[in-house]
């Protein structure tokens, strides 16, 4: 199960973060086995974010939670996919988006345990 958190310092409207939510979906499955039908989405807008110091008026974190593992060339294409998104779908300059992944190994869901 995948699940991408997104803290944007940027207002979402509702049609944005169904356009994201899709094209995420599409991008996931960059990384072999997974798919839109585990993914769980979120998004936080209107986030403060600063780096340096400085606030990032238009910026992004962007977290990929992945169960299990996935090769370093799928993160290079989900992180160029996930750029390019924020760039055209929000304004948000490329090298103001923050793409972190993280690799679980046991996730809960329905009473148990993977």
């Amino acid at each position: 199960m995948p699940y991408i958190d997104s803290k944007i310092s940027v207002p979402v409207s509702d049609k944005q973060k169904e356009t994201l939510k899709t094209e995420l979906g599409k991008i996931i499955t960059c990384i072999p086995g997974k798919s839109e039908n585990f993914l769980m989405v979120g998004f936080q807008d209107q986030y403060s974010l600063f780096f340096k110091g400085n606030a990032l008026e238009k910026g992004a974190f962007v977290e990929v939670k992945i169960f299990g593992s996935a090769p370093s060339s799928s993160l290079d294409e989900v992180t160029d996919k996930i750029c390019t998104l924020y760039e055209n779908e929000l304004g948000i300059p490329g090298q103001n988006i923050y793409v972190k992944y993280e690799f679980v190994n046991h996730w809960g869901w329905n009473h148990h345990n993977f």
